[in-house]
């Protein structure tokens, strides 16, 4: 049943951008954040077991009702559900936005909304690389994992996924605030992320047929601080032939990060194309492969 579920929800997910026409109801990933949101001001302390807290308590509530909702024995409904946890096209599209931007300072702007980085400063070419690393990343966290988990245990794995992904995004950052609250839920997210970041690094080197893609990005990945980042960040920087990394800033501090790949510094609007041209390549591949699952 999994497949089939997995199956509608991929497809919903490729018609629909997040069900934005549907006014009715919140987006489950807002609510999860609500939650978050909510339990900060209302409990954070500069913590891990606070941060814990907020973790085991949102996980609980997440299973709970994800659980509930699994009791629905029919595969369009299970679908519909299941599409919520995977982000696709929105990804592709938030992308593509930034792209498209008619100026700099507005391309400056879609950018802010997509990385953490401080954006205020960056060139084009700046902006164009962050764009592909954050097109990389979140292609594991919104679309390769939350499959994974979906096939493995159906929605309740998808939306408990969705939920550690939400709060690592919200406090799983290493700053001030954020490096004892955040620590727990950041671990997590590290742990449920191991198997599909490295999926989706060979992915990517399969679905560019890059030989070297596939044989060096584990060389350039593991450079990177996150245990996960670094993969499909080096599988997409090997396979177009672009630089990615380098010195960063983060909240008005430079973080010299780790060069990935070894292509052109300079890195222009087509280099995101080219990187974005994967979404067509990768639907189709995954879409077989879910037809092949439920017709075994």
């Amino acid at each position: 049943m999994f497949y089939e579920v997995a199956l509608i929800a991929y497809i919903l997910d490729r018609i629909f951008k997040e069900y934005e026409e549907l006014k009715f109801f919140k987006h489950p990933i807002i609510l999860m954040g609500n939650y978050i949101s909510w339990f900060q001001k209302k409990f954070y302390k500069d913590s891990i077991f606070r941060g814990f807290l907020l973790t085991i308590s949102l996980i609980f509530i997440v299973f709970i009702i994800s659980y509930f909702l699994s009791l629905f024995d029919n595969i369009l409904v299970q679908g519909f559900l299941a599409s919520f946890t995977i982000a696709s096209k929105m990804l592709y599209d938030s992308v593509n936005e930034v792209i498209t931007s008619e100026n700099l300072q507005e391309k400056k702007q879609k950018i802010s909304m997509l990385v953490s980085r401080d954006t205020s400063d960056l060139n084009d070419s700046q902006i164009n690389k962050a764009a592909i690393e954050t097109y990389a990343e979140n292609l594991s966290d919104g679309v390769v994992a939350p499959l994974f988990y979906l096939l493995c245990f159906g929605i309740v794995g998808a939306f408990i996924y969705k939920a550690i992904n939400t709060l690592d995004s919200m406090v799983g950052y290493r700053n001030e605030k954020y490096e004892k609250f955040g620590k727990f839920s950041a671990r997590l997210d590290d742990v449920v992320n191991f198997i599909p970041s490295r999926i989706t690094a060979i992915l990517i080197a399969l679905l560019f047929f890059s030989k070297k893609a596939f044989l060096e990005f584990k060389r350039y990945g593991k450079k990177h601080e996150s245990i996960n980042a670094g993969y499909p960040i080096s599988a997409f920087a090997l396979a177009i032939n672009v630089k990615l990394g380098g010195p960063t800033s983060y909240f008005g501090k430079i973080k010299n990060k780790p060069f990935f790949g070894d292509g052109k510094e300079n890195i222009e609007n087509s280099d995101v194309l080219e990187a974005l041209s994967l979404r067509n390549r990768l639907d189709i591949f995954i879409i077989i492969v879910l037809i092949l699952g439920v017709l075994v």
